[in-house]
C-alpha cells in the first residue's frame, strides 16, 4: 500500500491536473494590473485634451476585459 498522506495525495494529483497553475494566475493579475494602468493612462491623457489613436485605446480595452475575464475563468472549482 502507498504510505503517501491522503492529502498531500490529492494536492499532488490536483497539481498534476493543472501544473503552473499559481503562476498563470500572478500572471493574469499582473497582466490585468497593467492593462487597467495603461487605461488610466490613456484616459488622462484624452482628459488632458492630447490625441491618441483610437486603435490604441480598442486594443487597451480589450485588454482590460480580456485578462480579467482568464482570471475569472482560471479560478478553482471546488
Amino acid at each position: 500500500m502507498s504510505k503517501i498522506d491522503p492529502e498531500l495525495k490529492k494536492k499532488l494529483l490536483k497539481e498534476s491536473q493543472a501544473p503552473f497553475k499559481g503562476l498563470r494566475r500572478i500572471l493574469w493579475i499582473a497582466f490585468s494590473g497593467s492593462a487597467f494602468l495603461g487605461l488610466l493612462i490613456m484616459l488622462s491623457r484624452i482628459a488632458s485634451g492630447s490625441e491618441l489613436q483610437q486603435n490604441n485605446l480598442v486594443i487597451q480595452l480589450a485588454a482590460c476585459v480580456i485578462f480579467p475575464t482568464l482570471l475569472i475563468f482560471d479560478r478553482n472549482k471546488d
